[in-house]
């Protein structure tokens, strides 16, 4: 039976699925039609997937699945799920190690080195350290074995090595992964067997650890907005040809097109600006540590035209995994983006696993709270507890401080575990 993966190239979560198919023998064809940011956004691909990510997986009989640990596992056979449950339990568990101790500490390292994503001093040192705690504890697990779980590969070292691709090939320079050599002997291992091969190719780890450059990233980030580029020229194009063509048909003048449909306007801009650049504050935060970013905020910061909020999450009981509550968060900033060019926060996760929640702090211009002037950022903000804080006291300097350095416990003694910044 013959399966469709829908991928963009070079997706390492795509190859998961790949590598599990090249094992159990499943006969899966990525779409060659599959076009990024096209396909995933038509009206069909929606329907059967309504959030339009990838990697996304259709079988023969229609049924559709996403995520990309999920597709691997349909795929992948006995042998790389585990042949008894206490098997498959240790399989699930490696699986969501490469997902919660080392993507997000991956992507935020890697990502500013490639130009995807801007530069933050803090969290790139930040993320070092938690790759290095997730190196050591596999290197201690490979003490003594050659996989993962078992005696032979399963889908924990094909999810495992795919979510180090990028960390192996990019910034685990010789020194660096010079401690882990337990770690760094299975990985090799991984990616010279033949059929972890035939998807990702000849690989070569990394000489030299990448480093950010402003140059590259801006290079990046204008490819990325120059999409709509080819369109505005022919509509450039459109408007010179059209007085021509009313010159030889001017008995008939064309009917007038309807006059587009205003963009939504941000309800904040219409209140005073003040003295206080969000944006300066911001590429400030990026790019220097928070012993330094947090004196500039309130040096800067302009108390009569922004305010500054505490929030906290109204249900924590009902929160269980920390890479789900993080998701929560996440998801909020998607849906508020439009508050971006007026607001600044720092929402963080505290606790562990069944017994975390989510607080943060916000920073935006004006004095009263800002979500219910829109109705584009009304979905989330009910879900939490929201307290205006005096700028002036040393109690909401000390609240601005530890959010904004992400260090410390919150009004529950959990310790701080995760954070996500608005900007």
């Amino acid at each position: 039976m013959v399966r469709t993966l829908y991928t963009y190239p070079e997706n390492f979560r795509a190859f998961k699925a790949l590598i599990a198919a090249q094992y159990s023998g499943a006969k899966v064809t990525v779409d060659s039609s599959f076009v990024f940011g096209e396909t995933n956004k038509s009206d069909a691909f929606l329907k059967k997937f309504p959030l339009g990510k990838v990697p996304a997986f259709e079988s023969t009989d229609g049924k559709c699945i996403f995520e990309s640990n999920a597709i691997a596992w349909a795929v992948a056979n006995e042998q790389l799920r585990g042949k008894t449950p206490m098997d498959q339990a240790q399989v699930v568990s490696w699986m969501n190690f490469a997902d919660n101790e080392i993507l997000p500490a991956s992507c935020t390292w890697v990502f500013p080195c490639l130009g995807i994503m801007q530069f933050n001093k803090g969290n790139t040192e930040r993320a070092k350290e938690d790759i290095k705690k997730a190196l050591a504890a596999l290197n201690s697990h490979l003490l003594s074995r050659t996989y993962l779980v078992g005696e032979r590969i399963s889908l924990a070292d094909i999810t495992v090595c795919c979510t180090l691709l990028h960390l192996y090939q990019y910034v685990l320079e010789p020194s660096f992964r010079k401690p882990y050599q337990n770690a760094n002997r299975w990985f090799t291992t991984m990616v010279n067997q033949p059929q972890v091969k035939s998807v990702i190719g000849e690989f070569k780890l990394c000489d030299k650890m990448a480093q950010f450059d402003n140059k590259k990233f801006a290079e990046v980030q204008s490819k990325l907005k120059q999409g709509g580029g080819d369109k505005k020229e022919s509509k450039k194009e459109a408007k010179k040809e059209q007085p021509k063509e009313k010159k030889e048909k001017e008995s008939s003048p064309p009917a007038a097109a309807p006059a587009p449909a205003p963009k939504p306007k941000d309800p904040l801009d219409a209140l005073p600006a003040g003295n206080f650049n969000l944006d300066d504050f911001k590429r400030f935060y990026s790019n220097n540590d928070e012993d330094k970013s947090v004196p500039y905020f309130w040096e800067k910061f302009d108390k009569d035209h922004y305010s500054i909020w505490y929030c906290e999450y109204k249900y924590a009981d009902e929160l269980s995994k920390v890479f789900m509550t993080c998701n929560l968060i996440g998801g909020m900033f998607q849906r508020v983006d439009k508050l971006r060019k007026n607001a600044f926060a720092s929402m963080c996760v505290f606790g562990e696993d069944k017994a975390n929640n989510i607080s943060g702090i916000w920073v935006w211009r004006g004095q009263e709270l800002a979500f219910p002037l829109c109705d584009d950022w009304t979905v989330d903000y009910e879900s939490y507890d929201w307290k205006k804080l005096d700028p002036t006291s040393e109690e909401t300097k000390k609240l601005v401080d530890q959010y904004f350095k992400w260090i410390g416990e919150d009004n529950k003694g959990r310790k701080f575990n995760q954070g996500k910044i608005f900007k």
